[in-house]
């Protein structure tokens, strides 16, 4: 094993200067919105029923004009477009897979780009959200992470990437239409496993998942929606008090000496103080099983001692568990290649005679770079040289 990545260091991002004009109405909390509401002159005892009315029309219905919220005043309505604007993501490409799935480049503020993938399955579509532009965690079996940080997303800007899909579904209902009137849901999951470490940008991901299983708004429950973090111990613990949602734990290797090099902030929090916060979450969030990700590395990471050890910890921490064992998606300049289908079954049996959900992800998207690790923004790739994103990749010595 060659490549090389340094520790991951603690970036702080300056929060982007704030447009003048309207104000985005998208990713403000309640609170937030009331106060803004107030600001432009909303009597306060009528505040809380013009969040209500709002809420319900931009989040349960999708409306981005506000004359059409006709359960308000005309003058009130022109007030509301005087002052404030809806406005989601842009759409800059989309890509729709030969299995289905799409994949979306879209623009935010600043020109910016995010990709965001949407995985259709029987019964449920799956949305995978980017939290950061880029990532700061340098991972070196990750596509993304070979992409630089340039800034953490605002709650409007995570939220608003879970309205842009369901845009592009066509999936808000009619007002006065119930969400589940119209059979199952085609978004009816959200993984925060795109660009970027979610608990990094912890506020905004907080917010934005508060709006988004508000339930007078987009309405999901939070055991719909799972957070995927490489291991920022102090975070985990704030996941479960103020989300709640489901964990998944981008693990990868069953050794120190290993995951320093496969996912780098383990040199700031090694294996046994991530797994000593972990064996607390399900505690303290009552939430099911946590995920373990697991990335097959052909030599590295993928020996029938690692599957033993990994047993091992579940059992030694007490920690209810299930593994995803996921297929290496090759890319260009990677330092690795996938194990063989016979090496991942045979992992994934001991872990399934130990008593432990062990599936093989089905790899979806990779035909349009959708699937897992794969995710970076077109534009940035076409910049960049395979010498130069070898070089981010660490596999010069």
């Amino acid at each position: 094993m060659t490549a090389t990545a340094p520790i991951t260091q603690d970036v702080r991002t300056f929060p982007r200067k704030l447009p003048e004009g309207p104000k985005n109405i998208v990713g403000l909390t309640r609170a937030g919105l009331r106060e803004a509401l107030i600001e432009i002159g909303t009597p306060e005892k009528q505040a809380k029923m013009r969040v209500n009315q709002i809420w319900q029309w931009v989040y349960q219905w999708g409306v981005r004009d506000f004359a059409e919220m006709t359960n308000l005043a005309k003058a009130y309505r022109a007030k509301l477009a005087d002052n404030f604007v809806i406005e989601v993501p842009e759409v800059v490409s989309r890509l729709i897979s030969t299995d289905g799935t799409r994949k979306y480049l879209v623009r935010i503020a600043g020109g910016h780009e995010v990709e965001v993938v949407y995985i259709p399955e029987e019964g449920r579509g799956t949305l995978c959200v980017s939290s950061q532009v880029g990532c700061t965690l340098t991972c070196s079996f990750c596509h993304t992470g070979t992409q630089k940080l340039v800034r953490n997303l605002t709650a409007g800007e995570i939220v608003g990437q879970i309205m842009m899909a369901r845009d592009d579904l066509d999936e808000w209902p009619e007002p006065g239409v119930g969400t589940g009137d119209a059979g199952p849901r085609l978004l009816s999951n959200i993984v925060l496993m795109g660009m970027g470490e979610p608990l990094y940008n912890f506020d905004n991901v907080r917010d934005a998942m508060k709006i988004a299983m508000d339930g007078e708004g987009i309405s999901l429950s939070r055991r719909r929606i799972t957070l995927s973090t490489s291991g920022v111990v102090p975070g985990i613990a704030k996941t479960a008090q103020e989300i709640g949602c489901l964990l998944a734990i981008s693990f990868h290797a069953t050794d120190d000496e290993t995951r320093d090099v496969l996912v780098p902030i383990n040199k700031k929090w090694n294996i046994d103080e991530l797994l000593t916060a972990l064996a607390d979450y399900p505690k303290a969030s009552n939430s099911e099983r946590i995920t373990f990700e697991y990335v097959m590395l052909a030599g590295v990471n993928d020996s029938d001692e690692d599957a033993h050890r990994l047993i091992n910890y579940l059992k030694d921490y007490n920690i209810p568990a299930k593994i995803n064992l996921i297929p290496f998606n090759e890319w260009p300049g990677s330092p690795y290649k996938c194990s063989s289908n016979n090496r991942i079954r045979a992992f994934a049996d001991i872990i399934y005679k130990a008593g432990y959900a062990s599936p093989i992800r089905k790899t979806r998207g990779d035909d349009i770079m959708a699937a897992c690790g794969q995710l970076k923004s077109a534009t940035e790739r076409a910049r960049k040289s395979r010498k130069q994103i070898e070089a981010e990749a660490g596999m010069n010595s």
